[in-house]
């Protein structure tokens, strides 16, 4: 969960949510990929004023539900992570820059929204560990009058 960080002078909660599609859309994350991602963002957290709240990635992209200061743009957040995490895993996993051929891990361009710490932010942290787990469908009501045959 959130917590307020507290710096002199300064009392903030932002959270944020952005969600970034590997280069080409390409299906790149697995267990190993994953896994070096998880590794990488935790050392993140230690050397910037960032925190993973949750982190779900679904074939072509991630979702990153990310807490930082006001200090740190938005723009200035995705950038460090994109960047530290793209060259982790082509160091750590190197099968992977042969599908990505231009050299690139991540698309230039990604989503952002902020997160209100009331209400929608455990909305959104849901949405996030869900990613990449199948869904079954199931009916809901069956009317056996409504059978033709």
């Amino acid at each position: 969960m959130s917590e307020t960080w507290r710096k002199s002078h300064k009392i903030s909660i932002l959270i944020y949510h952005f969600v970034c599609p590997a280069k080409y859309w390409k299906v790149v994350f697995g267990n190993e990929v994953d896994e070096v991602m998880k590794e990488t963002c935790l050392e993140i957290e230690k050397r910037y004023e960032i925190k993973f709240i949750e982190i779900g990635t679904d074939k072509g992209y991630v979702h990153f539900l990310i807490q930082s200061v006001p200090m740190y743009s938005a723009k200035k957040v995705i950038q460090i992570v994109k960047s530290i995490t793209a060259r982790e895993i082509f160091e750590k996993v190197p099968e992977v820059k042969k599908k990505l051929w231009g050299g690139e891990f991540w698309t230039d361009g990604y989503y952002v929204s902020t997160v209100g710490q009331r209400g929608s932010e455990e909305t959104i942290r849901k949405y996030v560990q869900e990613q990449g787990i199948e869904k079954e469908y199931k009916q809901l009501h069956y009317d056996e009058q409504l059978k033709l045959f």
